[in-house]
């Protein structure tokens, strides 16, 4: 399964959502939170070319955007072909 990375803040209710839709599809993720690090979020912003809001997710290194293109890429089936398990 690849590496799935969520740039994430703790109130932040799209964090939530999208880390259920992974939990929901039992796929493991590691969770950065970007709150009281600028550091943190300076990366994800450069990793995310420019993205400024969370969540930011990363699916093998690279950037799929936030909550609502996580959910259209589960719309679209797309998020099973990218994580690998498109059956």
């Amino acid at each position: 399964m690849p590496k799935v990375e969520v740039y994430t803040t703790f109130f932040c209710p799209f964090c939530w959502r999208a880390k259920n839709l992974l939990k929901s599809k039992g796929v493991p993720f590691e969770e950065v939170d970007v709150d009281s690090d600028p550091a943190l979020r300076a990366e994800m912003s450069e990793r995310s070319n420019g993205g400024r809001t969370v969540p930011q997710i990363f699916i093998d290194g690279k950037p799929v955007g936030g909550s609502d293109d996580l959910a259209a890429l589960e719309a679209s089936g797309e998020l099973d072909r990218l994580l690998g398990a498109d059956a």
